[in-house]
């Protein structure tokens, strides 16, 4: 089930969601839908990587040795 959700943009990000809707032809809500899954995305990898760095029982490998494990596998 989809929710809605209302907001302000500022004028000139609002600009820039009819552009891309325009050249795109596709909605704004669609644009603003896929921007915000893409930003999810990205953060919880962010989140991810950045718990992984401060821990420090996480063994940090290098590039060779993970192309290394990579090959054997």
């Amino acid at each position: 089930m989809e929710k809605q959700l209302i907001f302000r943009l500022p004028d000139e990000l609002y600009q820039k969601v009819i552009a891309v809707s325009d050249e795109i032809q596709r909605p704004k809500s669609f644009i603003i839908r896929k921007a915000l899954e893409i930003y999810i995305n990205d953060y919880v990898d962010y989140q991810i990587a950045l718990d992984r760095l401060n821990d420090k029982d996480d063994k940090i490998i290098s590039s060779k040795e993970m192309r290394r494990r990579i090959a054997k596998d």
